[in-house]
């Protein structure tokens, strides 16, 4: 029986949700504050007043996080959708293997419209509230409130709820003892754009993932000197080798009286920037519900990472899970969603989702993982998505997929940005990452 249900957000995730609801003949509302659509990959240069980011609800707080340079870090075979596959096909005039960020949005745009989806989505729709059902029991109802380009505030019945939002927007910024001494600049890769303003200053960058790897190596072309901070470097600590003017160090373990910046393997530095390249938080204002929260960055309780076993199925999110193909990971989240809505497949009991979510918890905390790092698939992404492919029929992960994407970690890890553009080399990857 088709439902009528509200996706927000249209970035990918969002998109390739209301094709596969759509698909299932279900009366779709796609929620997109912006002005247009694509999420994340719709490149703004501005950035917030505050430099750290610490209000999205600020008025003129920036959504986008992409820095101008941005290219994919994962190649474009493994980055399109079943049907639509960014392979083999040009967008934006930009054919390379590691495309950057225009290609991407030009593919988004293009799919949106040879999908479908794109007369559904409100541009300029700004979710601002979704309340638990209207009742309990059969044929329950969601509120969902949302505010138009005119400033109207409307409120509308859903039968089901898609979030979609993202989480590459709010800036999770570390707390640094003794911070309150340190004169120079704070801010976050949220708000980074283009290397310039750091030019002959001392940098310490905060973060070896890839966008801080990145940075890093872009900001060493124009800074006096740049020194990235991290966990898990003990292997590789001083000159970078790679880099005419960077240095590996542990942690930052302090900000010293003199204002120094002291590390974990005891050096320190005088630095005018500390630039955290630290991820984001999930952040989800509108949603007002019992029993939900989101603690140390744990959305949850959630079965899957999709459902919240007490609003199951009709309230679910696509796309909280990183650290796999993501494309690939949306787009089984979004044929799980619609199976169960259409009827075609069905959940466990409330209480058996709980015991799984429960068991999940104690799995990470009998292994050390940390709650922040509940939505991290790897190093078991590809157990995830073949889970997925079994609700919904789908076939497995291709190992020549799976492959491919755990090479590009490899290459991540080796601090050689480069390899993009030689990845066809045999040679080009470097040791396992461990900080996942």
């Amino acid at each position: 029986m088709p439902r009528t249900v509200a996706v927000v957000g249209a970035g990918p995730a969002g998109l390739v949700a209301a094709r596969e609801l759509l698909r299932d003949d279900h009366a779709v509302a796609v929620f997109e504050k912006s002005g247009r659509v694509g999420g994340t990959w719709a490149y703004d240069p501005r950035a917030d007043a505050d430099p750290l980011g610490r209000d999205p609800g600020a008025p003129g707080a920036v959504h986008g996080s992409l820095y101008a340079s941005l290219r994919t870090n994962l190649p474009r075979e493994i980055m399109g959708f079943s049907g639509f596959p960014l392979e083999g096909r040009v967008f934006a005039g930009d054919p390379r293997t590691f495309p950057g960020h225009r290609e991407m949005l030009a593919f988004l745009d293009t799919f949106a419209v040879d999908s479908g989806v794109a007369p559904h989505v409100r541009l300029g729709a700004e979710v601002l509230r979704v309340r638990r059902p209207l009742c309990r029991g059969q044929g329950e109802q969601w509120a969902v409130a949302w505010r138009g380009e005119d400033g109207e505030v409307t409120e509308e019945a859903f039968d089901a709820v898609v979030v979609c939002s993202g989480h590459c927007s709010v800036p999770l910024v570390l707390e640094i003892r003794g911070i309150n001494k340190w004169q120079g600049k704070q801010m976050h890769s949220h708000n980074y754009r283009t290397p310039e303003p750091f030019q002959d200053q001392s940098v310490v960058v905060v973060g070896l993932g890839a966008s801080g790897i990145d940075i890093a190596s872009e900001i060493s072309h124009v800074a006096k000197e740049v020194h990235i901070a991290a966990r898990y470097s003990e292997d590789r600590l001083g000159k970078i080798e790679l880099y005419h003017n960077a240095w590996m160090h542990g942690e930052i373990e302090c900000i010293q009286d003199d204002g120094q910046v002291r590390f974990a393997e005891g050096s320190s530095v005088a630095a005018d920037t500390i630039l955290y390249c630290t991820g984001y938080r999930y952040h989800f204002p509108f949603l007002d519900l019992d029993g939900f929260t989101v603690d140390d960055n744990r959305v949850g309780p959630l079965y899957k990472h999709v459902f919240p076993p007490k609003y199951a199925p009709n309230l679910s999110f696509v796309g909280l899970p990183y650290k796999s193909i993501i494309f690939q990971s949306l787009e089984l989240e979004s044929k799980w969603v619609a199976a169960l809505l259409s009827g075609r497949a069905a959940l466990p009991s409330e209480e058996d989702m709980m015991a799984d979510v429960q068991a999940e918890y104690q799995r990470m905390e009998d292994a050390g993982k940390p709650k922040r790092h509940t939505h991290t698939l790897w190093p078991r992404w590809v157990e995830y998505l073949n889970w997925l492919a079994d609700q919904v029929g789908e076939p497995h992960v291709e190992p020549r997929r799976s492959e491919m994407y755990e090479k590009a970690l490899r290459c991540v890890w080796s601090l050689d940005v480069g390899y993009r553009d030689r990845w066809e080399e045999e040679n080009i990857d470097s040791g396992s990452p461990p900080w996942f």
